[in-house]
């Protein structure tokens, strides 16, 4: 149980630098405000390997990582919090459908599984950017367009760049699994399915 829980916290730490490297690569930018990558896929991975408390954590480490290497913009502490520690992390609640994700995987239902696992993205998506809504709403507000209300300018912002994200993720999900399931398979999931 130990040599597990050690090995759940090495691949939390590698899949939060490898979604910082992906961070680095060029985003789709449609206003400064709006920008979409596909840096999400490697908590995402995780989640779905791991379930819940992995992704939070790799999700955490992602978002301390950002701090770390320059990659923030922070106004308070409090908007520092809610965008780079709680948002980042709830990524990881993607794993919340890890159990039927994985039974698919073992059962060999590939495409339910892919089904299971877009549903997946599309629950840590919101759960991300739901947190960002917020921070844009009683943080960054004062950037709406005159006329706008915050709520609507977050709404748009955030919204617009939960769904490109969540579509873009989405797709090298469904790529990357349908030829590689084997990335979000474990042994200990096996094991637990035979001992039942």
């Amino acid at each position: 149980m130990r040599n597990v829980r050690l090995l759940v916290m090495i691949e939390a730490a590698f899949f939060a630098a490898f979604a910082m490297i992906l961070d680095f690569l060029p985003s789709i930018k449609l206003s400064p405000a709006i920008s979409i990558s596909f840096a999400m896929v490697p908590i995402f991975i995780l989640a779905f390997r791991r379930g819940v408390i992995a992704g939070v954590l790799s999700g955490f480490l992602w978002g301390l990582l950002q701090v770390m290497l320059g990659d923030a913009t922070i106004l308070t502490p409090t908007q520092f919090l809610i965008e780079y520690f709680i948002a980042f992390a709830f990524v990881g609640f993607a794993g919340l459908l890890y159990p039927v994700i994985q039974k698919n995987v073992q059962n060999g239902n590939k495409k339910v599984a892919l089904a299971w696992v877009v549903a997946a993205a599309l629950v840590g998506s919101i759960a991300r950017y739901f947190w960002h809504f917020l921070a844009g709403v009683i943080f960054w507000g004062e950037y709406a367009p005159e006329g706008m209300s915050p709520v609507v300018y977050s709404f748009i912002a955030n919204g617009t760049t939960m769904l490109g994200a969540f579509v873009f993720c989405s797709v090298v999900l469904v790529v990357l699994l349908a030829s590689a399931p084997r990335l979000i398979q474990t042994d200990e999931f096996t094991a637990k399915r035979k001992a039942s």
